[in-house]
């Protein structure tokens, strides 16, 4: 039996030093993983967002634009209902730019 006084530091063992570094190597490599991961959920609901307000806000803003307009000249709901219908096309090829621009970058 071996028996090691507190006075007297153990030797190092190099078996030991090769297992701390190699788990120091997966912890590194774990970490940058999971780093990589979380990147494109977050970019994902970024996007989902912008398309979302995109699509409700270009119609919103061109109805109340619309109503606005109707009610000075007077012929409501015509205007109103043009618009509506041109900022939602707007609003599409909006989209269709970002999902250009996100798949290609």
């Amino acid at each position: 039996m071996v028996t090691v006084s507190d006075n007297q530091p153990l030797a190092a063992d190099p078996a030991i030093d090769a297992l701390e570094s190699r788990i120091a190597a997966a912890r590194a490599t774990e970490e940058a993983r999971l780093a990589r991961d979380d990147a494109p959920v977050a970019d994902g609901r970024r996007m989902g967002i912008q398309v979302a307000s995109t699509l409700l806000g270009y119609p919103i803003g061109g109805i109340v634009i619309g109503l606005v307009l109707d009610n000075f000249i007077g012929t409501l709901p015509w205007i109103t209902i043009g618009l509506m219908f041109l900022a939602f096309a707007a609003a599409c090829m909006q989209v269709m730019r970002l999902t250009k621009k996100n798949n290609a970058g």
